[in-house]
C-alpha cells in the first residue's frame, strides 16, 4: 500500500493524512448526526434501551459499509467532472478536498448541535457542486462543464423525491394498519389484543403495567430499527468511501486513479468489453451514426498525446475507442504505465462507460442489448470503480464509533418532537420499515438519499395519517434545514476554495 505514496513530496504527505483524517472525522459525525434516526425509534418505543440500541445500529452500520457496494460512492466521485480530478495539480487538489470537507463538516456540527435533523448526504453534495462552480469561475470556464450535469439531475432528483415517498408509505402503511389489522380478529378479546400495536409506551404502562412493548411488535422494532442501520450503512458509508477517493485521486493521483493492484485477469476483462464495444458500434453504425458518429480510418486515428485537449464527445466514439484500443492493447498491469497514461487510461473508460450507458437509452435499442450493454459497461469499470479495503474499513469504523457518541441530541427530535403525541408501535414500526426499504432500494440502484430526510418524513407521515398531528415549529425547522443545506454547502465550500485558491 505504501509504494503508491512513493511520488509524493513529505509536506504533501502529512496534508494527505489530515485530509484521509478530517474524511474520517466527517464520516462519524455522519454516524451520530444521521444514526440518531435508526435508534430514536426503538428508544422511544423502549423495544431496547439506549445503550444496547445504539451498539447494534453501530455494529449494523459497519456492516453495512462492508457488504454496500461502490454504486453510491462513485455517484458522488462522477458528480465532479473527469477532467476537474485529473487536471488538478496536488495544491490544487487539497484546496478541493479541504474545501469540501471543511464545508461539509461545519454545517453538519452546526445543525447536530441545535438537533435539527440536517442531511448529511445533502452537506456533502453541495460541497462538491461548490467546489466545482467555484472552480469553473476561477478559470474562466463554462458552469455547464463545471458539473457532470446528468449526474447531478439524477442526484438531486433522488433527494427531493425520496422524502416524499417516506411521507406517503409511512403514511399509507398506519392506514392500512388501522384498516385491516384489528379487523382480522375474531372477537372482542382478540381484536383488543391486536390494537395494543396503536399504543404508545405510557399508554400501555398505564393500562397493563407494562413497559417493554408485546413480544412480536418489539421483534419487529428491533429487526426494522437493525434494517435502517443497515442501509443508512450502506448508502451513507459509501459517501464517505467516496469521498475518500475523490481525496486520493486528488492529491495522489498516480496511485490511486486506476487500481494499481488490479490483476491481469482484470484488465483482460477491460480490454475484451472495449473490443466488445467496439464491434457493437461497428455493426449497429447505421442506426446508431447520429450518437456515436460514423466509423471511418480516419476517425479511428489517435489525436495527439496532450490530455488537455482530449474531451469525452458521444459523436466521436470511435476516436475514443482507438485511443483505448491502443493503451490496453499493449498493457498487462497498471504499473507499465506512466501517470500521464494512467490519467488518461481513467479518462477513455468514464468516457466509453458514458457512451454505452447514453447508447442503452436509445429507443431502437432491443432490451437484449441493454442487458448486453450493461454487462460490458460493469467490465469496462471494474479496474477504475473501485476501493481499497483499507479504506472500506476505516469508513465503517468511523461510522460506526461515531454512531455510539452524540446521538441523544438528534434523537430526541425524531422522537419528542416532530408529533404533538408520543410515538405508537404502529408509527416506529411503519417509519422504519419504509426507511430501511426506501435506502436499500436507493443503494441497489447507486443513489445517494438522506437516511434523516426520508425517517423525519416517515415519521411525519405517520404522525399526520394517525391522527396525532405533527409539532408544527420542529417541521418548519426541519423543511428550512433542508431548503437551506445546498445553498449554504454551496457558498461555504465555493468560498474556501477560493480563499484557498488566493492564499496558493
Amino acid at each position: 500500500m505504501f509504494h503508491l505514496f512513493a511520488d509524493l513530496d513529505f509536506s504533501t504527505i502529512i496534508l494527505l493524512v489530515l485530509a484521509l483524517f478530517f474524511v474520517l472525522f466527517y464520516e462519524a459525525i455522519n454516524g451520530f448526526h444521521d444514526t440518531a434516526n435508526a435508534v430514536a425509534t426503538v428508544i422511544y418505543t423502549r423495544a431496547l434501551k439506549e445503550q444496547l440500541a445504539v451498539f447494534m445500529a453501530g455494529m449494523f452500520n459497519f456492516f453495512g459499509v462492508l457488504l454496500g457496494g461502490l454504486s453510491v460512492a462513485y455517484a458522488i466521485v462522477h458528480l465532479l467532472p473527469t477532467d476537474l480530478l485529473l487536471n488538478v495539480s496536488s495544491a490544487h487538489g487539497l484546496a478541493m478536498v479541504f474545501s469540501i470537507l471543511f464545508a461539509a463538516i461545519i454545517w453538519n456540527l452546526g445543525t447536530w448541535y441545535v438537533g435539527i435533523p440536517a442531511s448529511s448526504s445533502h452537506t456533502l453534495i453541495g460541497a462538491i457542486i461548490g467546489v466545482a462552480l467555484a472552480n469553473a469561475f476561477i478559470m474562466d470556464t463554462s458552469i455547464i462543464e463545471a458539473l457532470n450535469i446528468p449526474k447531478m439531475i439524477q442526484i438531486f432528483l433522488s433527494l427531493i423525491i425520496s422524502p416524499i415517498v417516506g411521507l406517503v408509505i409511512a403514511g399509507l402503511m398506519i392506514f392500512l394498519l388501522r384498516k385491516y389489522w384489528t379487523r382480522k380478529g375474531q372477537g372482542k378479546k382478540r381484536s383488543k389484543k391486536r390494537e395494543r400495536i396503536f399504543m404508545t409506551p405510557e399508554q400501555r404502562e398505564k393500562l397493563y403495567g407494562k413497559k417493554k412493548p408485546p413480544f412480536w411488535i418489539r421483534i419487529m422494532l428491533i429487526i426494522s430499527a437493525a434494517g435502517v442501520s443497515f442501509s443508512h450503512g450502506a448508502n451513507d458509508g459509501q459517501k464517505g468511501i467516496g469521498l475518500l477517493m475523490l481525496v486520493l485521486m486528488g492529491i495522489a493521483p498516480a496511485g490511486f486513479i486506476v487500481n494499481m493492484g488490479a490483476s491481469t485477469y482484470e484488465i483482460t476483462n477491460t480490454r475484451n468489453a472495449i473490443h466488445n464495444i467496439q464491434e457493437y458500434f461497428i455493426s449497429h453504425n447505421e442506426d446508431l451514426n447520429s450518437v456515436i458518429g460514423k466509423q471511418s480510418a480516419v476517425e479511428t486515428a489517435i489525436p495527439e498525446n496532450d490530455l488537455n485537449k482530449y474531451h469525452c464527445d458521444y459523436s466521436k466514439s470511435f476516436i475514443t475507442l482507438g485511443i483505448a484500443n491502443s493503451l490496453f492493447n499493449k498493457i498487462n498491469d497498471y504499473d507499465s504505465l506512466n501517470v500521464d497514461q494512467r490519467s488518461q487510461a481513467r479518462r477513455i473508460l468514464l468516457c466509453l462507460s458514458d457512451t454505452v450507458s447514453h447508447v442503452a437509452k436509445q429507443p431502437n435499442i432491443s432490451n437484449k442489448d441493454k442487458q448486453y450493454l450493461k454487462s460490458l459497461n460493469n467490465d469496462l469499470l471494474k479496474t477504475v470503480e473501485y476501493a481499497p479495503i483499507w479504506i472500506i474499513i476505516g469508513v465503517a469504523s468511523a461510522l460506526a464509533v461515531g454512531t455510539m457518541i452524540g446521538w441523544r441530541r438528534v434523537a430526541i427530535t425524531i422522537g419528542e418532537k416532530i408529533g404533538k403525541k408520543g410515538m405508537t408501535y404502529a408509527q416506529g414500526v411503519s417509519a422504519q420499515i419504509t426507511t430501511a426499504l426506501s435506502i436499500g432500494i436507493a443503494s441497489y440502484t447507486g443513489m445517494p438519499v438522506s437516511t434523516t430526510q426520508v425517517l423525519s418524513s416517515s415519521v411525519a407521515g405517520t404522525m399526520i395519517v394517525d391522527g396525532g398531528g405533527v409539532q408544527s415549529k420542529t417541521i418548519k425547522n426541519i423543511a428550512l434545514t433542508w431548503v437551506l443545506t445546498l445553498p449554504i454547502s454551496i457558498l461555504l465550500s465555493g468560498s474556501l476554495f477560493w480563499l484557498a485558491q488566493k492564499l496558493i
